[in-house]
């Protein structure tokens, strides 16, 4: 099958400068800077000091700069978060977003570059693959190009394959109310080895401790009722035990089934479990859904 391909140049995108961007970056960040190669991106979370989510990144390393990557929603906060720390270090940040394209192809071996490519691997689903990053006044001309080779997933297409491979979002999965791990970013973008940053706190605690409050699941329709973003969680037959909350939902067609991703609170999250889901507007409308491990299996 043709490798998909993901037009990703609607995203937020800062070029961070000055001999101090290394360590105020490190402070900044659940994951070590250092790893942010020429080569290869890292992914992290940006946290207030209560360990809550600020931002979520993707952040790679130029020859005189790291270039950040961000959901379009993050483009003005994620500015401005990180400006706000900016004190007395030779940093400057600079929204290149207009300046910018990003393109993704989800393959193990990344695309031939042309000229004025920037070829970088990244992991921004469950599989490793490919950004090729260019001047925005390319972005038509590579886009024909890469779609020629690549299969080409459009938003709605790309918005399904998110939520089958249980990918977090901001906006959704990913708010300023989260904690990276109740959303299972601990493995992808939390580094405990690293130096302090602002959250780390908490995080290291949570790790310690070893739970949660809730934690992001995949859900699936038994009897193939749709479902919706916003619908809320219950223990099966007790309307009144709330469980949780759906944040993505979908038709898959690949899966043949109605699909989610939501947080489930601790005692109730096991996979295998059954929760009701109920639409706050209707309660009568009622889903059974079963608790399944993430990324959803084929």
């Amino acid at each position: 099958m043709t490798a998909p391909l993901f037009d990703l140049s609607g995203r937020a995108k800062l070029r961070i400068t000055g001999s101090d961007r290394l360590r105020f970056l490190n402070g900044q960040v659940t994951n070590d800077v250092r790893k942010a190669t020429e080569s290869a991106a890292i992914e992290a979370c940006v946290l207030s000091a209560k360990g809550r989510m600020n931002g979520h990144v993707f952040l790679s390393a130029a020859r005189d700069c790291f270039l950040a990557d961000a959901d379009p929603e993050l483009r003005e906060v994620l500015l401005a978060r990180l400006e706000g720390y900016v004190i007395a270090d030779d940093v400057q940040i600079e929204d290149v977003s207009d300046q910018l394209s990003i393109f993704h192809v989800l393959s193990p071996t990344g695309p031939a570059a042309g000229d004025d490519w920037r070829v970088i691997s990244a992991r921004r689903f469950t599989e490793s693959g490919w950004d090729v990053w260019i001047n925005a006044a390319l972005h038509d001309v590579v886009a024909r190009q890469l779609s020629s080779v690549f299969r080409f997933f459009d938003v709605a297409s790309a918005e399904v394959f998110r939520v089958e491979e249980g990918i977090p979002r901001w906006g959704r999965e990913l708010t300023e109310e989260i904690i990276p791990i109740e959303a299972s970013l601990e493995a992808r973008a939390i580094d405990y080895e690293k130096g302090c940053y602002i959250g780390q706190e908490v995080i290291s605690r949570i790790k310690m401790s070893g739970q949660t409050n809730k934690r992001l699941c995949g859900l699936v329709s038994l009897r193939d009722a749709p479902l919706s973003t916003g619908m809320k969680l219950a223990a099966t037959g007790e309307k009144s035990k709330e469980a949780g909350w759906v944040t993505s939902a979908t038709r898959s067609g690949r899966l043949g089934k109605e699909i989610a991703l939501g947080y489930v609170k601790r005692g109730f999250n096991s996979t295998g479990t059954r929760l009701d889901a109920i639409k706050p507007e209707d309660p009568s409308i009622i889903a059974r859904l079963e608790i399944v491990d993430l990324p959803f299996a084929c």
